[in-house]
């Protein structure tokens, strides 16, 4: 498993960052273009590494200072026929599909964890199907309202900027999940109150026999067990790079039904039902977040006793200015 760096590099660093690539045991292959980079003015290095080596180098450039000169960017290999590929994957400390880069995942998160009109409309359809699917006492439309939801990627970035202390990651989550789920909550409530208006249901409803949807109202110990190891799921899930798992969370966890749940609950002026999704949705939110924060940090202390890239090429660069 190969990333591709793609390192544009002031020409006072780039014997440095050339020695940097051929040292490391992981370099499967490299190319040095002099001059080739315009903006940001300086050399093209491109090298091929073998992921668990990628979070040791992109440290290191970083302490050569490239990123503030110039530029870093990274992108997976989906497939290299080489047998030097194969020897940089053999030759590198760990495995590939444990490796964790660190760079790569924040800047992903933040990415989609950010406060955007489709997150804020995902979020919004996805507690309307919820909705819908507790007045129909639908566990289809409930699991589908689980997976479209898109909140568990400000959950992971707000896990992420707490442990790795990236401030801004931190406010840029709080602020698509209060936001996201205030709006989400307010414009499901409207649409429920208009089907109360039209008759299609009243508050009767809360009180009905629902066998398919009923646990999204009681919260218990399971609610807890499950969103803490939905937590732990997701990390390893996007920290590894294995996308297909989070499916399989968006499904574990109520926090969009519950908020559906919420939006019934005042549209039909229940405060009971109100306040048993909303403890759903706060024992799932603080269950993934802790689960969340605490993999991260076992993640991070088991990654640092892998033997990293010799760091002596930034030592004697530091040496020399």
């Amino acid at each position: 498993m190969l990333l591709s760096l793609r390192v544009t590099v002031p020409p006072d660093r780039t014997h440095a960052v050339r020695t940097l690539f051929e040292q490391c045991p992981g370099t499967a292959h490299l190319a040095v273009l002099p001059g080739a980079s315009v903006r940001p003015d300086g050399d093209l290095v491109i090298a091929d590494v073998a992921r668990e080596s990628a979070d040791g180098l992109l440290a290191q450039l970083r302490a050569l200072g490239v990123d503030d000169d110039g530029a870093i960017s990274l992108e997976s290999v989906d497939a290299a026929v080489s047998r030097h590929a194969e020897d940089a994957e053999r030759a590198a400390p760990g495995e590939g599909s444990d490796a964790v880069v660190w760079e790569q995942v924040i800047r992903t998160v933040a990415a989609d964890s950010s406060l955007s009109i489709s997150f804020l409309a995902f979020l919004t359809i996805a507690t309307l199907i919820a909705t819908a699917g507790i007045v129909n006492d639908s566990a289809i439309l409930v699991i589908g309202a689980m997976v479209l939801g898109p909140e568990f990627s400000p959950l992971a970035g707000l896990a992420l900027g707490i442990v790795h202390r990236r401030r801004g990651l931190v406010r840029s989550a709080v602020t698509s999940l209060v936001v996201g789920f205030l709006v989400a909550i307010a414009v499901a409530t409207l649409a429920a109150w208009v089907g109360r208006a039209l008759g299609w249901y009243g508050p009767a409803l809360l009180t009905a026999d629902r066998p398919q949807t009923a646990f999204i109202t009681a919260p218990d110990r399971w609610s807890l067990v499950v969103a803490v190891l939905a937590g732990i799921a997701g990390v390893l899930s996007l920290t590894s790079a294995k996308s297909g798992a989070l499916v399989g969370v968006f499904i574990s966890v109520t926090t969009v039904p519950a908020a559906g749940a919420m939006a019934l609950g005042l549209a039909l002026g229940s405060g009971r039902a109100f306040g048993e999704a909303a403890a759903q949705l706060g024992i799932n939110l603080v269950g993934i977040l802790v689960a969340a924060m605490v993999t991260l940090l076992v993640q991070r202390a088991l990654w640092s006793r892998v033997p990293r890239v010799v760091p002596r090429v930034v030592a004697e660069e530091r040496a020399r200015g």
